[in-house]
């Protein structure tokens, strides 16, 4: 990268203009910063620079607005847009209206740095792009968080490609938030959103949900019927759960995402396919894999691009906004308006969040429905917290909840809950740690010595343990070693 490069910097915080004008002058470049929209277009219009960086609320004009007025005027200019509105739709009309990258405040300086090299040395720009419709303020995902605004960067550069997308999360995370929004905003936006999801159709049935059927292709079938890869036609295909496809469907679907098209059950002419697929689960794909449960092949044709949502627990601080938007939308839905105490909003961000957003909401709208006054307190916060730590325990089977939505890390937080609210406000006994630690080590070597048939070598190995230390554990948990005999084959 030479020296001697223009960067022209708008900004109403003095403070930010310095701080830019200090770093990128120590990177060799010479910078002209103003706290004025207009001051930035008459620079623009002048010809001076080779990269704009942009602040998005000025005291004359939107940041945004400018952006494709200049892309207009001189394409090659590459712009960064930052802004302290950090939503989804900030970054994504950042990007659709020409931007070279968002950046949201508060920025980290080297990442700030890092992108102004890359702009100047990136090929010739593109022309701007359309923008999307404009939306109001509806926000198809909510929270500020570092975590949610890496997502809605990667986000806002998706939005105008193809791309297969694969979106990880826990349950409750916001997965097909994900895929809608994906859609929504992207370039198949006139096009129908489907969605499938693959824990709630019978194995028997996907390939016929997912590809049709024609009429007579088995018992039942009186008359043809569409697929969704037929009814998404033009649009986005969202195949939720995709970890609990079964083989032969994973066969036929990675067919179509090699060739392009596919036959309706019992058909015998391709039909191209013409789909966006957005595909999402909360299963540890490359554990299917290795259990051979699912197709490598197919993993890699899903995962061009991975998403991963994170829990809740590790955007603690996106609680109080997400909070306040369900309440408004319980308000909006008919139900009482309701606040809640700053003690009691606190003692939200101290919850673990195993139902992660679809646990919070859910709260939400019980205060909202079924208490009275308007300002929800701790006490009240508190009563239902515990009432939600206590309901694994006493949840009956068949609620729709599998024990594999949960990680081994969600299973333990919520016996470890469970175990301190049955002492109230007295502590559990002393030597907690080694209890918990025996509670999951004893049935974990247990099952080790299962799968080796008491094998304690090949245990020792599938543990990561050295077999005296493994024989040392057995003794001291009085884990039971069954030795299975091995079944002699042929005559």
């Amino acid at each position: 990268m030479s020296s001697g490069t223009t960067i022209l910097v708008a900004d109403d915080d003095r403070a930010i203009r310095t701080v830019l004008h200090q770093a990128l002058g120590r990177q060799g470049h010479t910078v002209r910063s103003t706290g004025a929209a207009a001051t930035l277009w008459q620079w623009v219009q002048e010809g001076e620079g080779q990269l704009v960086i942009t602040d998005v609320v000025m005291p004359d004009e939107n940041g945004l607005d400018l952006v494709p007025r200049i892309r207009k005027l001189r394409p090659d200019l590459r712009i960064i847009v930052m802004s302290a509105q950090s939503t989804l739709l900030t970054a994504v009309r950042a990007t659709e209206r020409g931007a070279f990258e968002y950046l949201p405040k508060p920025f980290d300086l080297n990442e700030l740095v890092s992108v102004v090299n890359r702009a100047l040395s990136a090929p010739a720009a593109s022309m701007p792009r359309q923008p999307p419709p404009e939306e109001g303020e509806r926000l198809p995902l909510i929270g500020r968080s570092p975590a949610m605004q890496e997502i809605y960067r990667a986000l806002a550069r998706l939005m105008a490609t193809d791309l297969t997308v694969m979106v990880t999360g826990e349950s409750g995370t916001g997965k097909e938030l994900v895929a809608r929004a994906l859609h929504d905003y992207g370039k198949r936006r006139k096009g129908p959103f489907v969605a499938l999801n693959m824990a709630a159709i019978p194995r028997e049935l996907i390939e016929s949900e997912l590809f049709g059927h024609e009429r007579g292709a088995f018992t039942g079938a009186v008359q043809r019927s569409a697929g969704k890869f037929e009814q998404a036609a033009g649009g986005t295909l969202f195949l939720d759960e995709i970890g609990d496809m079964p083989p032969e469907a994973q066969t036929r679907l990675l067919r179509v995402l090699q060739e392009g098209e596919y036959m309706t059950v019992g058909g015998r002419t391709p039909i191209k396919a013409n789909v966006r697929i957005v595909a999402a689960t909360h299963r540890d794909l490359r554990r299917l894999i290795q259990q051979g449960l699912f197709r490598e092949d197919l993993y890699y044709r899903l995962n061009v691009v991975p998403i991963r949502l994170p829990p809740l627990r590790e955007r603690l601080d996106d609680i109080p906004e997400l909070t306040n938007h369900f309440l408004r939308a319980a308000t909006a839905d008919g139900l009482p308006t309701k606040v809640l105490s700053p003690d009691a909003m606190a003692r939200l961000r101290q919850h673990r969040w195993p139902g992660n957003v679809r646990e919070l909401e859910n709260l939400v709208r019980r205060l909202s429905a079924l208490y009275s006054e308007e300002v929800i307190n701790l006490e009240t916060i508190e009563n239902e917290l515990a009432d939600a730590i206590l309901a694994p325990e006493l949840e009956p089977a068949g609620n729709g909840h599998d024990a594999s939505d949960l990680t081994l890390t969600d299973a333990v937080d919520r016996h470890l809950q469970a175990l301190f609210a049955t002492h109230g406000d007295r502590l559990p006994p002393d030597g907690m740690y080694d209890r918990v630690i025996s509670e999951v080590e004893r049935p974990l070597l247990s099952l080790a010595l299962g799968a080796t048939r008491g094998n304690q070598l090949r245990a020792a190995r599938l543990l990561g343990l050295n077999r005296n230390t493994l024989r040392k554990k057995i003794k001291d948990l009085d884990v039971p070693v069954v030795r299975t005999p091995q079944v002699r084959r042929g005559g």
